[in-house]
């Protein structure tokens, strides 16, 4: 491979959807970033940490069958969806963590994949990384041929609207980026934003870990209709403050109980404190895949609540 990769630009975290003609909106897809490179003879695709996924992918790899250039970077997101036709990170882990080689041709027929290609960093022994956002769509639009696999990620004017669909179809969020903008290599700037679709729940507190004696996570969960409390992830990220979290530690010293309270088993227990299932907290969080835990859960608030409203909804 004579093109050395390179650590892709990243989008800055926002609240709020920009406005202003010169902003551009597409859907943040859930799944893992992966830049494709052909230098004219070989392919090679790598992760945002520059891990080679080229075997992993090999749907991917045929690059000449669904683009027109002599050489080519592209930047994208390989996705695959779940058994509603949703994107899910959960799936598509069951691709890039694959290990073992041998086991690709099976979880290939298994999980397929689409590639969500955004942007054009080369292409013909020239980088693109200095030209505009517009002018480096253009090219893109013109170079790719998309198929059942390949896909152009489609560009929205409003982004309010854009973000409405994303909320209504439980979507991970929405990509604003400015048409002005270059393509900033291994850096990040508010030339693109992300608004993340956060769900929240209220849960349980039924655990906690400490570090330094202070509380730095809690162990939750919801009632199923058996009145079973079951276990739904971890949590010790989010808008607590330190004297929130001291508050909370002294709190807690009377709920303290020996048996843990969850039906089912949660992953990591030693050095777990179980308590009393009484105390509620609002969590908010991207993902929650059937029969496994919430994805970036993040603790919101203490709340007070009836623990036994706390319940999983089918």
């Amino acid at each position: 491979m004579n093109i050395k990769p390179i650590i892709p630009f990243e989008p800055v975290a926002s609240e709020k959807i920009p406005i202003g003609p010169e902003w551009i909106f597409q859907i943040k897809w859930d799944g893992v970033r992966i830049l494709s490179y052909f230098d004219g003879q070989e392919v090679k695709l790598y992760n945002r940490k520059l891990n080679d996924r080229t075997k992993i992918f090999p749907e991917l790899t045929d690059m000449k069958s669904y683009m027109s250039a002599d050489s080519i970077i592209l930047d994208g997101e390989v996705i695959a969806l779940d058994s509603n036709g949703n994107p899910s990170f959960h799936e598509v882990m069951k691709r890039d963590g694959i290990r073992r080689v041998e086991r690709v041709e099976k979880v290939t027929q298994e999980v397929p994949i689409f590639y969500m290609i955004f942007d054009i960093i080369y292409i013909n022994g020239k980088w693109t990384c200095d030209d505009p956002l517009e002018e480096r769509l253009k090219v893109l639009h013109e170079t790719i041929r998309p198929n059942p696999t390949i896909q152009l990620v489609p560009v929205e004017k409003d982004g309010e609207a854009l973000f409405e669909v994303v909320k209504q179809h439980g979507l991970e969020g929405v990509v604003c980026k400015n048409l002005n903008s270059k393509y900033t290599i291994n850096a990040k700037n508010a030339n693109w934003l992300k608004v993340k679709n956060y769900r929240d729940v209220i849960a349980i507190i039924g655990g906690v870990t400490y570090r330094d004696g202070i509380v730095n996570s809690m162990l939750l969960g919801l009632y199923d209709e058996d009145e079973q409390l079951q276990f739904i992830g971890h949590a010790g990220t989010g808008k607590l403050t330190r004297e929130e979290w001291l508050t909370f530690t002294r709190a807690i010293e009377p709920l303290k109980i020996h048996k843990q309270p969850f039906l089912n088993n949660p992953p990591r227990i030693k050095d777990v404190q179980w308590l009393q299932p009484i105390l509620t907290v609002k969590v908010q969080f991207i993902e929650w895949p059937k029969g496994h835990s919430l994805r970036q859960p993040s603790i919101q608030a203490f709340v007070s609540q009836d623990p036994k409203s706390c319940r999983i909804q089918e």
